[in-house]
């Protein structure tokens, strides 16, 4: 059967396929300058397993016509047009590398189309994505994703397919339809070993050392206000009430965010030097390090982990000693000293699974500070 002018057409391609039969649309005419005349400019809109399949798709597209470009927009296409949006935003190369680090384990879906993408594809690449090493004894091997590497893939398709919604290049974000596997959450946490407290005499050894070395002081902010790294990397000037001593910030989870917290009369004086230092700069953050080489005096959670170790290694302290280490010590310090389960709960941003009181009770600042001065 012949089909109407401008309608489309549909091709048998030579050889054995999978989807041999070609539907092509005409969207207006282009000169060929070699031949010298005008031919019709006939863009593919798929290939497909049966002619019927390619007719049908022909007749969805004559009843709603698309963007064909972007219908065949491939997720190489669609990952350089969201970083070119996206890694302008970020405030610092080690969060773009951590992108461009994941997408390379997606190499085997590069050149899929972004309309044909489902979960399945992205747990695919989770999974068995893997790197060529380039360097050192592993030199030509491959290198599969890790634990961690698997969590960051699905971060980056969560993130790209938002921005492919937005832009309404696809109709559903199926990075968001699925959960991290248990198996995937388990390895991770088996690949992170625990947290270490700081011993009294640590403590005693951070304190004498508070105005010698740099950065100590956030190390024992961080062990009276239990911030996470990165909470405490973003805090911002305007979340400081200084008048009313307490800083509101957090992240990860609605428990965590936006909490208040208390600031401990030992780190009075830490957090208002902090405060003039960055008013002084100019800066909209509460941490800063203006003899920073790359990336700006702001913090981010790799500046503060490095900034971490250098401390850990001129105070000669253990080397088990991670950026969370000081979390996990306020809490251990916290319970120490009386202070209420629910209060720890609401100063570290963990959830409150009793209704009553997660739900139901309101607690002020003061009731806060007065439990968490019960810390010496």
């Amino acid at each position: 059967m012949r089909l109407p002018n401008g309608y489309g057409s549909v091709t048998k391609l030579p050889g054995k396929r999978r989807k041999p039969y070609l539907a092509r649309v005409t969207l207006g005419w282009i000169t060929d300058e070699h031949a010298g005349k005008t031919v019709q400019n006939r863009v593919p809109i798929g290939t497909f397993k049966t002619k019927k399949e390619a007719l049908q798709a022909l007749a969805e597209y004559g009843a709603n016509p698309y963007d064909v470009q972007s219908n065949n927009l491939t997720l190489a296409d669609l990952y350089k047009k969201w970083t070119e949006t996206y890694f302008p935003t970020l405030e610092s190369d080690s969060s773009a590398r951590t992108i461009t680090s994941a997408w390379k384990y997606c190499h085997a879906i590069y050149g899929m189309r972004v309309k044909d993408l489902r979960a399945r594809h992205i747990k695919g690449v989770m999974e068995n994505g893997y790197v060529i090493s380039e360097r050192g004894k592993n030199a030509g091997e491959k290198i599969m994703a890790t634990a961690g590497t698997k969590a960051r893939i699905k971060s980056l398709f969560n993130l790209m397919l938002d921005y492919a919604l937005e832009y309404e290049l696809v109709d559903k974000n199926y990075a968001r339809t699925f959960d991290l596997a248990n198996d995937i959450i388990k390895e991770k946490e088996a690949a992170t070993r625990g947290h270490i407290n700081f011993t009294p005499d640590e403590m005693r050894m951070l304190w004498d050392n508070v105005d010698t070395f740099r950065f100590v002081d956030w190390i024992l902010i961080q062990c009276y206000m239990g911030w996470r790294p990165q909470e405490l990397a973003r805090l911002r000037i305007k979340d400081v009430n200084l008048d009313s001593q307490y800083i509101t910030g957090g992240m990860k989870s609605n428990a965590g965010k936006e909490r208040v917290v208390p600031i401990h009369p030992r780190i009075k004086n830490l957090i208002q030097r902090n405060y003039d230092m960055a008013m002084e700069l100019g800066s909209a953050y509460l941490f800063n390090d203006p003899d920073a080489v790359k990336g700006g005096m702001t913090i981010t959670y790799d500046k503060y982990a490095g900034r971490f170790a250098k401390t850990m290694t001129a105070l000669g302290m253990r080397d088990e000693h991670r950026p969370h280490d000081p979390r996990t010590t306020f809490i251990t310090m916290a319970k120490k000293a009386g202070v209420d389960e629910y209060v720890i709960k609401r100063l570290v941003g963990h959830k409150i699974t009793d209704v009553t009181e997660g739900i139901y009770t309101k607690r002020d600042v003061e009731w806060l500070r007065a439990e968490l001065e019960k810390m010496p």
